[in-house]
C-alpha cells in the first residue's frame, strides 16, 4: 500500500548509488545480442523501445528477491519497502508458496470452469471459513474483484432490494483507487487515471472519504445499491480514517439497506497487522475484496467474499473467468494464506 508521496520517497532511497553506475554502463540496446548479463541501462532502453510507455518505473533493474530483499542486475542489494504494493506481504519467493506452485504446476494447471477440479472446492472451503462468509467468487486481479463486486451489487439491487432496472447507483469515496479499467476510472477522482478516457460508466457517484454525514446524505437516495470503500486509502496517501468511521459506514449501510463493500486488496491479509483492516473496528462488510498477497506475489489471484443473499444472485453464464479458480491459483492461494 503506497501513496505517490511514499513512492517518491522510495525513489530517493532506491536510487542512492545507482545513477553513477547506470551512467557508466555500456548501452547495447541497439544490438540483437549482448555479451554477458544485461546491464541496467540495457534493460531500461530495451523496455522503452519495445514496451508501452504506461509506467514510469524506478531506475532499478531487479533480477531476484528473497524475503524482504531484492537484488539488481549489478548485484546491489535493497530492502524492499514497496513489497509490490503489498502483493508480497509474505516476502519474495516464500519457499512454502513456491513449493506449492511447483508441485501443482507438474500435476494440473488449468481446466477452465467448464469442468470441476480437485483443488477449487478445497480453496473455497478454506477461504470462506477463514473469513466467515458463505461463498467466494474466484478471479485473477484486484480490479477484476472490484468489477465483480459492482456486478454483484447491481444484480442484488434489482433482484433483492427492488431498485428499478438500470437505476442502481454505487457510491465510492474520493481518492479511491482500485484499478484502471473503465469502471475503475469512472469512479476515480485522479485526472491521471480518467482524463482522456471518457465517456464513463453511469450509475457511479463519488462522496468525500472519512465523512459520515456525506455518506448519510447520499444514502437518502433509495436507488443506492452499495458503497465501496478502502478501509485505509493507499494511492491517496495512506489515509487512515477517523476511529469509528468504518463502524459508522456499517451502521448507515445497514440502516438504508445498502451493501458495504470493503476493498481490502491492499490492506488485507495482514498488511496492517490484522488479517483485515476492518477488523480494527470489528465490523463485517457485506462484501470483501481480496487480491495481491492472496498469492504471495507468485500468481494473479483475487476473490470476492460474501453471503448467499448476494452471491447467488449471479447465475451460470452471467459472470466468470477462464483462469479464475484454476487449480494452480487455488493451490498457491491456500499456501499463501497458510503462511
Amino acid at each position: 500500500m503506497f501513496s505517490k508521496l511514499a513512492h517518491s520517497q522510495t525513489i530517493a532511497v532506491l536510487c542512492r548509488g545507482v545513477h553513477a553506475s547506470v551512467r557508466s554502463a555500456t548501452s547495447v540496446a541497439t544490438k540483437n545480442t549482448i555479451q554477458g548479463p544485461p546491464s541496467s541501462e540495457y534493460i531500461f532502453e530495451r523496455e522503452a523501445k519495445y514496451g508501452a510507455h504506461n509506467y514510469h518505473p524506478l531506475p532499478v533493474a531487479l533480477e531476484r528477491g528473497k524475503g524482504v530483499y531484492v537484488w539488481d542486475v549489478e548485484g546491489r542489494k535493497y530492502f524492499d519497502f514497496l513489497s509490490a504494493y503489498s502483493a508480497v506481504n509474505q516476502g519474495h519467493c516464500h519457499p512454502k508458496i513456491v513449493n506449492a506452485l511447483k508441485a501443482q504446476s507438474e500435476k494440473l494447471t488449468l481446466t477452465s470452469r467448464a469442468f470441476y477440479n480437485d483443488v477449487l472446492g478445497e480453496y473455497e472451503e478454506y477461504v470462506t471459513k477463514m473469513f466467515n462468509y458463505n461463498k467466494v467468487l474466484p478471479m485473477n486481479t484486484g480490479v477484476e474483484a472490484g468489477e465483480t463486486a459492482c456486478k454483484l451489487a447491481r444484480k442484488w439491487a434489482y433482484t433483492v432490494k427492488g431498485i428499478p432496472k438500470y437505476k442502481a447507483k454505487i457510491l465510492f469515496a474520493a481518492g479511491n483507487f482500485w484499478g484502471r479499467t473503465m469502471s475503475a476510472i469512472s469512479s476515480s477522482t485522479d485526472p491521471s487515471s480518467y482524463d482522456g478516457f471518457g465517456p464513463f460508466m453511469p450509475g457511479f457517484e463519488v462522496i468525500p472519504y472519512n465523512d459520515l454525514p456525506a455518506l448519510e446524505r447520499a444514502l437518502q437516495d433509495s436507488n443506492v445499491a452499495a458503497f465501496m470503500v478502502e478501509p485505509i486509502q493507499g494511492e491517496a496517501g495512506v489515509v487512515v480514517p477517523d476511529k469509528g468511521y468504518l463502524t459508522g459506514v456499517r451502521d448507515l449501510c445497514t440502516k438504508h439497506n445498502v451493501l458495504f463493500i470493503a476493498d481490502e486488496i491492499q490492506t488485507g491479509l495482514a498488511r496492517t497487522g490484522k488479517m483485515l483492516a476492518v477488523d480494527y473496528e470489528n465490523v463485517r462488510p457485506d462484501l470483501i475484496l481480496l487480491g495481491k498477497a492472496l498469492s504471495g506475489g507468485l500468481y494473479p489471484v483475487s476473490a470476492v467474499l460474501c453471503d448467499d443473499e448476494v452471491m447467488l444472485t449471479i447465475k451460470p453464464g452471467e459472470h466468470g473467468s477462464t483462469y479464475g479458480g484454476n487449480p494452480l491459483a487455488c493451490r498457491v492461494a491456500i499456501a499463501a494464506l497458510e503462511v
